[in-house]
């Protein structure tokens, strides 16, 4: 996909955390980097650069460590997205803070928009780049409000927005403001995170610059946010973007109950439900219900099958009349005819469950 260059171009620099493993997501994740896994059929990495792209930021710095050849591989320089995308690699696992420490030289601008490359969000990126103008903020972090803020990481601020304290996981806290993810930073302070070391950026980047009397932001914006490390946030990430619940500029005016890819065979009579996706070369026999569900490419599913709230990744054969929900298929694992697997369940590459009418659940 060519997007044209934006005539508007913001004077910063976006740089995405991609080095995590993504254990949360195993067996999806052995051989591939949760960002690059397909959703709504693209890389899930995919979705966030075309917004990147669309709020005039042109260049990127991709901080990578798991299978940094991937991301390279697919995205080269970056000019077919309309973007210069530069990649750093880790040697050895920094943390968040370190691993933004690491990107320092590839920087061009005094602006630096620093993202996690596994949360799927809506937020107005030209809103928090104007905001942290505005206030000449040393840093602005997105904040985002929560009903149950015990499991994040709070982040009071006063009456100006300025941040006063920052509390990882409190058991009576005093704001419902949470840690989003994403953060503005000016270049010179990215200087003054510790080289070559781990550093979260959270614990220990954070509180020292409000001890140093840093100016820190906390910029509100209740969008769209989803953390897509576990396999029901992935598939509710995915079916949002292609409901269009979640936005994505790859998906602008094809938004619907399931996206296809034109290469795939979908025999008549199937339904395809709830924001599905369906991959390259996937065929899908008679008479099928899928609803909800990430499908990779070169699936086979047999006719009759019933699959829900799943994920069911690349060269996977689904036996007919097979019952699959609220689980995770690995590549090229068969699934036999009349099996039922439920309940979280995960089948790992390659494995073969044979035809039985037998029900597998997780919790067996």
């Amino acid at each position: 996909m060519v997007v044209s260059a934006r005539q508007d171009q913001r004077q910063a620099d976006a740089v995405i955390l991609v080095g995590g493993r993504g254990t949360r997501l195993r067996p999806l994740t052995i051989g591939t980097p949760k960002p690059m896994l397909p959703t709504a059929n693209a890389p899930f990495l995919q979705h966030l650069l075309a917004r990147i792209q669309a709020a005039g930021i042109t260049h990127v710095v991709l901080s990578t460590s798991f299978k940094a050849e991937v991301f390279e591989e697919y995205f080269g320089d970056g000019a077919d997205l309309g973007l210069e995308i530069e990649y750093v690699v880790e040697e050895t696992a920094l943390g968040t803070g370190g691993g933004i420490r690491n990107v320092y030289d590839k920087l061009r601008f005094d602006t630096a928009m620093v993202f996690n490359g596994d949360v799927l969000s809506g937020m107005d990126l030209g809103g928090i780049l104007d905001a942290h103008a505005a206030k000449d903020a040393d840093v602005t972090m997105h904040l985002l409000n929560v009903a149950d803020p015990r499991a994040f990481g709070c982040v009071p601020t006063d009456g100006d927005g300025r941040v006063s304290a920052f509390l990882e996981k409190v058991e009576d806290p005093p704001t419902n403001q949470i840690n989003a993810g994403c953060y503005v930073f000016k270049r010179e302070v990215i200087a003054t995170i510790p080289e070559n070391r781990v550093v979260s950026v959270e614990r220990e980047t954070f509180p020292r610059l409000l001890e140093d009397g840093a100016r820190i932001f906390g910029h509100v914006d209740n969008s769209y946010w989803r953390d897509m490390g576990r396999p029901e946030d992935f598939v509710r990430g995915s079916s949002d973007i292609v409901r269009g619940i979640a936005p994505s500029p790859l998906l602008t005016g094809r938004t619907g109950e399931s996206i296809v890819d034109p290469s795939a065979g979908v025999a008549g009579g199937v339904l395809l439900l709830s924001g599905t996706s369906v991959g390259r070369g996937t065929e899908i026999g008679a008479g099928c219900r899928i609803d909800g569900t990430v499908i990779f490419d070169g699936v086979t599913i047999e006719p009759g099958a019933v699959i829900s709230n799943s994920i069911i990744a690349s060269g996977a054969h689904i036996g007919a009349n097979a019952h699959i929900e609220n689980c995770v298929v690995g590549e090229g694992a068969t699934i036999g005819a009349r099996c039922e697997l439920q309940s979280g369940m995960r089948v790992f590459p390659g494995v073969n469950i044979p035809d039985a009418g037998i029900r597998f659940s997780s919790d067996a």
